[in-house]
């Protein structure tokens, strides 16, 4: 989902400064409850973790040019279920920011768009969660039609975002509509795979029930809400 340099350039650039300060400071809010609800030791923690799972997808998992930008395996949703969405906004950032900074400086002028581009899909699937997600349910009970819509909703966003920012910064031109379709097309295989990842992780966490109460995990991941 890297816009690729060249798509936006000059002033149009500007914009995105704006929505990732927009998404960076709701991601902090969201780690402010974090905080609030599970305490600072249990944010760092998830965080890290976060944050080592985000650069392990974006520089170990394979990833292919297709389109208007490339395709990764990012487990947006994943990420929510182990960790809240505080603590995955933070992991999101610095992951990104932390590829960007040693292993690809020539993806750092689009990292604003980068981040909006990951933030705000996430925070779509956390309020999802809270509406399709009965509150005595814990995340280890959950079924695959619950994960694939977090998936369909967290890949869906990040295919909107980079529609958004080809067209901002290219036009509606012949050439640029096919590569967002192609790379649309391309992204939407990853929905077919990121649910059976859920429920596989789910699946372990729920075998290994010892982990339950730990501030390295949610909380919802074991316990429904009363």
């Amino acid at each position: 989902m890297h816009i690729e340099p060249g798509i936006v350039e000059g002033g149009k650039i500007l914009l995105s400064y704006g929505t990732a300060a927009a998404a960076i400071g709701y991601g902090a809010k969201l780690a402010v409850d974090t905080v609030k609800r599970d305490g600072i030791a249990s944010l760092a923690l998830r965080a890290i973790l976060a944050s080592v799972l985000v650069f392990v997808f974006f520089e170990v998992f394979p990833t292919q040019e297709v389109g208007v930008s490339e395709v990764h395996l990012i487990l947006g949703s994943t990420l929510l279920l182990l960790f809240g969405a505080g603590p995955t906004a933070i992991g999101l950032a610095v992951g990104l920011l932390v590829q960007s900074l040693f292993f690809a400086p020539d993806d750092l002028p689009q990292y604003t768009m980068n981040v909006t581009t990951l933030l705000v899909p996430l925070f779509v699937i956390a309020a999802l969660a809270r509406r399709i997600i009965p509150a005595e349910t814990p995340y280890v009970d959950l079924r695959y039609g619950q994960v694939f819509k977090l998936s369909l909703a967290y890949q869906g966003g990040i295919v909107t975002w980079v529609a958004f920012w080809a067209l901002y910064g290219q036009g509606v031109g012949a050439d640029n509509l096919q590569g967002i379709a192609t790379f649309g097309a391309a992204y939407m295989l990853v929905v077919v795979l990121e649910p059976l990842v859920d429920l596989a992780v789910l699946a372990a966490a729920k075998a290994l029930h010892q982990f339950k109460g730990s501030m390295a995990l949610e909380k919802r991941l074991y316990e429904g809400v009363s």
